[in-house]
């Protein structure tokens, strides 16, 4: 195991290698019951205790408040571009999208098909390598919520703190910067996240919705989108995707034992400052976010000034034992994703390489 290529891939994505191997473990047959966690039933008292401790072990590290649900869902943050104007956009009121790159433009779009949605702010003027200025929006009655992106998996761009609308139900896709800092629960309406990059396995989506607000939405949608049915049966109106969810409760355990979110967030910042004093350090690379306050501590950005070598770059690194670093197809370069499990080593070894890359091919 030791052999194993550090991880930089931006979703699905690195796991604790200590989750890794309980994991691995529990797929032959679960500690205290002799059956797969792949075998046992979703009704049986095992996994009941599983998706207890999974629910609250995400309570503990964000610490929800006792006014939100924590929910366990599927269909990644794409279904939630869905649900979420399912429940709250009627007719008569409209949905403002802050507009941060790809993603929350598929959210918008989705929006759109079923209401009345738009752009409030967006940074596709800069082609997205810089966040909107949102400090002079203001909303009326008929808007039904805000909708923002914590962090851009493909621009390098991240909330360092996430907007307040006030009293304007905010609703905010956290997909890839999830118990990677302290989040104010509260403040959010509701809070969605695929698991494949920072709490988990492809396969379950977390949904931390506020109870009062659940309660007012709509009712004439199908049984299966809405969230007040999910809630009401503990996330098992349907077969839960049991393993993605065992492993989400095997993850917050490990956050546990790191220290917890706060500590997990000083980690965080000592990683990703190490790539951005690599970039910096030579002309060789190129930052793709400039503002040192939009740029993300879970996906860093950066270029080559000379085309050529980004490919080589990502060659010669693989062969090093540093594995998917090519950028986004959208926008090219280079990217390294540090989720919460690349360990500091990891990312040691990337600057190391990077500096010894630049020396080379300056």
């Amino acid at each position: 195991m030791n052999e194993r290529p550090v991880n930089f891939s931006a979703g699905p994505a690195i796991l604790p290698l200590e989750v890794l191997e309980e994991a691995s473990r529990s797929v032959v047959a679960l500690e205290g019951v002799g059956l797969s966690i792949l075998e046992i039933s979703h009704r049986s008292p095992p996994f009941e205790a599983i998706i207890a401790a999974a629910r609250e072990g995400i309570r503990t590290a964000l610490e929800v408040p006792d006014t939100h649900d924590v929910l366990f869902l599927q269909g990644g943050a794409r279904a939630q571009f869905a649900q979420v104007p399912l429940n709250f956009l009627r007719s008569g009121t409209s949905a403002a999208y802050v507009n941060t790159g790809a993603w929350s433009a598929y959210a918008v779009e989705e929006a759109a098909r079923l209401g009345t949605a738009a752009d409030v702010a967006s940074g596709e003027s800069s082609a997205f390598s810089r966040l909107p200025d949102v400090s002079d929006l203001r909303f009326g009655a008929d808007t039904a919520y805000v909708h923002t992106t914590s962090n851009n998996t493909i621009y390098g761009t991240q909330w360092q703190e996430l907007p307040d609308f006030g009293e304007t139900p905010h609703v905010c896709d956290m997909s890839s910067d999830i118990f990677s800092r302290p989040v104010d629960v509260s403040r959010f309406k509701l809070i969605y996240a695929g698991a494949q990059k920072n709490a988990g396995p492809a396969g379950v989506t977390l949904v931390i919705v506020d109870k009062a607000w659940m309660a007012q939405a709509r009712e004439d949608i199908p049984a299966i989108w809405r969230y007040a049915t999910h809630a009401a049966k503990d996330s098992m109106y349907n077969t839960p995707p049991t393993f993605p969810i065992y492993v989400v409760g095997l993850v917050t355990q490990w956050i546990e034992r790191q220290g917890g979110v706060e500590r997990i967030a000083e980690n965080n910042e000592r990683k990703a400052g190490l790539i951005y004093d690599a970039i910096a350090a030579s002309a060789v690379w190129e930052c793709a976010v400039e503002e040192p306050s939009h740029q993300s501590r879970m996906n860093v950005a950066w270029r080559t000034r000379d085309p050529e070598l980004a490919p080589r770059f990502v060659a010669e690194a693989a062969q090093a034992g540093l594995s998917g670093l090519k950028g986004h197809r959208k926008v090219g370069g280079l990217r390294a994703s540090i989720y919460n499990a690349m360990p500091l080593s990891g990312v040691e070894k990337l600057a190391n390489f990077m500096d010894q890359f630049a020396r080379r091919n300056s």
